[in-house]
């Protein structure tokens, strides 16, 4: 399962490190640098970078919208498809864990003066139909006005289930609500809803399938698809050129942008089908956490894995972190760990993380 970086880890001691920390921290492999070099490159910002503008015409077209905007990052992309479906004054309704309310600076309060309505995710992530439709403010001076329902897909490694998402988005549909999901992992959430499908479904019919609930859709290629920036946010046409304006105010006009484009690119090319493997490298990880007297490991969905410390294990979490880190296991959390598998993480990789946590607890 080489990808080409596996050499180039940092070493810690003379240990390669294993990042878990999160599928940001991806370094592009030695074919999508190339594929960086090779761009032609122009002004985006006169809309002529030849690069830019063909991933854009590209994701649009896979996740079936007229248009798409590319960004520098995934909280950008978010920023600008808020303020871009809601006005000063209005309200749009979330997840309290979600990114683009918990993770994400409160930009759209900042910047656009848009009142976040945070709701409280059921277990599986989702946010109960009940809830959304009491949300919903009257027409009446004494409330923000309800303008959308933003979604996240997956939401901390699980998948949000396309009948529940028609159930929403119906929903909001019907009470005039614009609907946007942060697809951020969209394309994890596609392979395994493929996976799900069997055979003669792929990770592209899935993603388009569940991009076309929504009026907007953002997608991060820095994630698991490995490349080292990047986000588009795709929609109509008019959506578009009112997050072009938010992109620019808020200082995400790139110039020569075709390289970093040419990498999500070459992602799309490369990088869709195998982050099934990342999934299977979380199960493993899972599995061989489970049953550990102090530990309650989440079963994942996608390649985010979080372990809970329970017991005299809870109350040595501060140290766990250090030893982890000293037998080259890199995660984040204190009494709750996460482990996020990617395309730089390999079988051993996992198998000496399972043996960093065993040891502690054996301590």
């Amino acid at each position: 399962m080489s990808t080409g970086t596996a050499a180039e880890s940092a070493m810690r001691g003379g240990t390669a490190v294993v990042d878990l920390r999160s599928d940001t921290v991806t370094r592009p492999t030695r074919a999508m640098r190339e594929a960086m070099l090779a761009a032609p490159l122009g002004d985006d910002v006169f809309g002529d970078d030849p690069s830019v503008n063909a991933l854009q015409e590209r994701i649009a077209g896979l996740l079936g919208f007229e248009a798409a905007l590319f960004v520098p990052t995934g909280t950008q992309g978010n920023l600008c498809a808020l303020l871009a479906h809601c006005q000063r004054g209005d309200e749009y309704i979330v997840g309290q864990q979600q990114h683009c309310y918990r993770w994400e600076g409160g930009g759209a309060a900042v910047f656009g003066s848009v009142q976040p309505q945070p709701l409280e995710h059921q277990p599986d992530g989702s946010l109960a139909l009940a809830d959304i439709e009491a949300a919903i403010k009257p027409d009446d001076p004494h409330f923000a006005r309800t303008r959308l329902l933003a979604l996240e897909n997956t939401l901390g490694g699980k998948v949000m289930q396309m009948a529940y998402l028609e159930q929403a988005t119906a929903l909001a549909q019907r009470r005039g609500l614009g609907r946007h999901l942060d697809g951020a992992r969209l394309f994890n959430a596609a392979v395994a809803q493929a996976q799900a499908q069997g055979s003669g479904s792929d990770a592209f019919a899935q993603a388009r399938r569940i991009a076309s609930l929504f009026d907007s859709v953002s997608v991060c290629f820095s994630k698991g698809l490995g490349a080292p920036a990047g986000s588009a946010l795709c929609g109509s046409r008019e959506l578009v050129a009112r997050a072009r304006r938010v992109r620019k105010m808020a200082g995400g006009a790139m110039r020569q942008a075709g390289m970093l484009a040419a990498a999500a690119s070459h992602a799309l090319d490369a990088h869709v089908e195998r982050l099934a493997q990342d999934h299977a490298l979380a199960r493993r990880l899972a599995d061989g956490l489970a049953g550990i007297e102090g530990l309650q490991v989440e079963p994942p969905q996608t390649n985010i894995v979080f372990v809970d410390l329970t017991g005299p294990a809870r109350q040595r979490s501060a140290a766990l972190l250090d030893h982890l880190a000293q037998a080259g296991v890199l995660a984040t959390g204190l009494y709750r760990l996460r482990f996020v598998t990617h395309l730089d993480v390999e079988q051993a990789g996992i198998d000496r993380a399972i043996d960093a946590l065993r040891a502690f607890l054996r301590a």
